[in-house]
């Protein structure tokens, strides 16, 4: 089998539209992510990858392995260097709890790729809403704020409703029975009343990342 043969990069994307290609590892073998990463190395370039599971990383030829930063939490890895981070940051990365912080690594990660820094807040959910407030003023004027939750997803209309900048609302797949696995979470964020709301698909941290620099004008 020509495993290299199943492989056509697209080099070109950066310049075309202004994001680069990403390699979605899930569902790829090692062999097929050891090609990738070869023809990678033979053009110089760099890619990010997502989605590569720690199992996944821990069998890829030690080479690779060594050139790779990978984050285990946002399941991201850096192949080559990321851009160098801008001196301000433009985007926050709002999460209404600690187990989504998958989802959010996974946004700052892809947007530290491209360097723009982001501002984390965390595990400041609507149950508590008192956390929210006294967290807002760091983020209320920044030009775009991501917003990560589960369960019934209240907190993206919340945003909603106290900053003029663009939220994009990212549903994750945290939370018990009827929220079927963000299935909730998304049509409630679907529905909410907060004008101008975007929303991703469930715990699409990436997609959110890229919208945020397509909103920032990041294409040369």
């Amino acid at each position: 089998m020509n495993i290299h043969g199943d492989i056509r990069l697209d080099f070109e994307r950066r310049a075309r539209m202004g994001l680069e290609e990403a390699i979605l590892a899930s569902g790829k073998s090692v062999p097929h992510l050891t090609a990738i990463l070869d023809q990678a190395a033979e053009k110089k370039s760099r890619f990010l990858l997502t989605r590569l599971q720690p199992a996944q990383h821990e069998a890829l030829p030690a080479h690779h392995r060594d050139a790779l930063d990978y984050d285990p939490v946002s399941r991201t890895a850096y192949f080559g260097q990321p851009e160098s981070l801008r001196a301000v940051t433009r985007t926050a990365v709002v999460a209404a709890g600690t187990s989504d912080i998958h989802v959010v690594r996974e946004v700052s990660r892809t947007l530290h790729w491209y360097g723009e820094p982001t501002l984390e807040v965390n595990d400041v959910g609507v149950a508590g809403i008192w956390r929210l407030m006294e967290r807002v003023e760091d983020f209320r004027n920044l030009p775009v704020v991501i917003v990560v939750a589960g369960m019934d997803a209240a907190l993206p209309t919340v945003v909603g409703g106290l900053v003029p900048g663009v939220v994009i609302g990212v549903p994750t797949s945290v939370g018990y029975g009827v929220a079927e696995g963000g299935r909730t979470a998304l049509h409630s964020m679907l529905s909410s009343c907060a004008s101008g709301l975007l929303v991703t698909n469930i715990d699409n941290g990436f997609g959110a990342a890229c919208a945020a620099l397509r909103v920032l004008g990041i294409a040369p």
